[in-house]
């Protein structure tokens, strides 16, 4: 199974900046492509930032606002979140994914496991 560690969420104010962080363990996640998901209570997981290498996408809602990354070095993908708004808050987590396409319903491997996510709340 691939599992990745989520961590790095908090609790912030409105107009904030946090950077989640999601690590490999185990295997290398350089060459695979990483999807950031997240589910605020009573909604269905959504779609946040997708990378692959080669293409990064993100959804709607957060581009110009988020921005994912990679330290391969550190075989860890980092999504840097600012101007945060309540909206935004959510359970994050990041799974490896097939491919980053367009759109945010980015299809997860089936050799990928979800992990308990890192939390972010948005308030004042």
């Amino acid at each position: 199974q691939l599992q990745l560690v989520e961590s790095g969420g908090g609790l912030v104010q409105p107009g904030g900046s946090l950077r989640l962080s999601c690590a490999a363990s185990g295997f290398t996640s350089e060459h695979l492509p990483i999807g950031w998901f997240r589910q605020a209570p009573g909604k269905e997981r959504e779609g946040v930032s997708c990378n692959s290498g080669r293409s990064t996408k993100y959804a709607d809602s957060v581009k110009g606002r988020f921005t994912i990354s990679r330290d391969n070095a550190k075989n860890t993908v980092y999504l840097q979140m600012n101007s945060l708004k309540s909206e935004d808050t959510a359970v994050y987590f990041c799974v490896v994914v097939i491919f980053c396409g367009d759109g945010s319903t980015w299809p997860v491997s089936p050799l990928a496991s979800w992990g308990q996510g890192t939390q972010v709340t948005v308030s004042s």
